[in-house]
């Protein structure tokens, strides 16, 4: 036995005898314990609130609670989603979650009464944004949240809503795009049909119908496709369905 054993069994030889058991030593000997099962989500979650709520760097708190929010919306807990969007102090951020929150609500298919709340309220909490730019991107992830959810006409409302042009015409060009990847040839195009400037349109229905030629939908990016005005951005559109449909041999040398 080593010196080391002897002196420790020596210690707590002592320790017995006169019944004084040092603190260090007891926590020492204690084993660690968990606060929660890990099955326990609800108690998971409010641990990971505590830790967010201690870190001291603004950005890497405002990052923990945008994750926290988006984890708190897909288990269906919207208002505690939605509180943790007051905490943020970054505005870009508050708008990423707030985008983060509306997807939740969008891919889960939740019931149209609890939709309608969930998107009223990030409504609500959008319009508190004092930064314009944020407050636009927080307008246009609403909406295509919106879309994604097959809400059209909530899409077209809130992009609608918004009072910068070029910052509108992104939010109605973004929606198309959400649109186009369901395959909603009518719902894209109408919503182009919305921007008011010949440049984003262009732009959109160029993009619009890239999408429906990934998705193999030939006849829709073609349609899309003829749209544009620009001669140049036509053509483009119009190799690139041509390409799809049958790509070309790899040139020679």
């Amino acid at each position: 036995m080593g010196k080391s054993q002897i002196f420790k069994l020596f210690l707590v030889g002592i320790f017995v005898v006169t019944g004084i058991v040092p603190q260090a030593f007891a926590e020492a000997e204690k084993p660690a314990e968990t606060a929660c099962p890990v099955e326990n989500r609800t108690c998971v979650l409010e641990l990971l609130q505590k830790s967010a709520e201690n870190i001291s760097q603004d950005s890497w708190r405002d990052q923990t609670y945008r994750e926290l929010a988006k984890t708190l919306a897909y288990e269906e807990r919207f208002d505690d989603a939605i509180a943790i969007v007051e905490k943020i102090q970054n505005p870009d951020t508050k708008a990423l979650t707030i985008r983060g929150i509306g997807m939740a609500a969008a891919e889960q298919s939740v019931p149209k009464p609890m939709y309608d709340e969930v998107f009223g309220k990030l409504r609500t909490i959008s319009d508190k944004i004092e930064h314009p730019p944020s407050y636009a991107i927080a307008l246009t992830y609403i909406a295509m949240a919106q879309a994604f959810a097959g809400d059209d006409d909530g899409a077209w409302k809130t992009a609608g809503d918004m009072e910068n042009d070029a910052l509108r015409h992104k939010a109605y060009g973004e929606t198309a795009e959400i649109q186009a990847e369901q395959g909603h040839y009518e719902s894209a195009m109408k919503s182009i049909d919305f921007i008011n400037s010949e440049a984003f349109r262009n732009k959109a229905y160029g993009t619009t119908s890239q999408i429906f030629a990934d998705e193999g939908l030939l006849s829709d990016a073609l349609g899309a496709a003829l749209k544009i005005t620009n001669d140049y951005k036509r053509a483009s559109a119009l190799q690139y369905v041509l390409d799809k449909q049958k790509p070309r041999e790899l040139e020679r040398d």
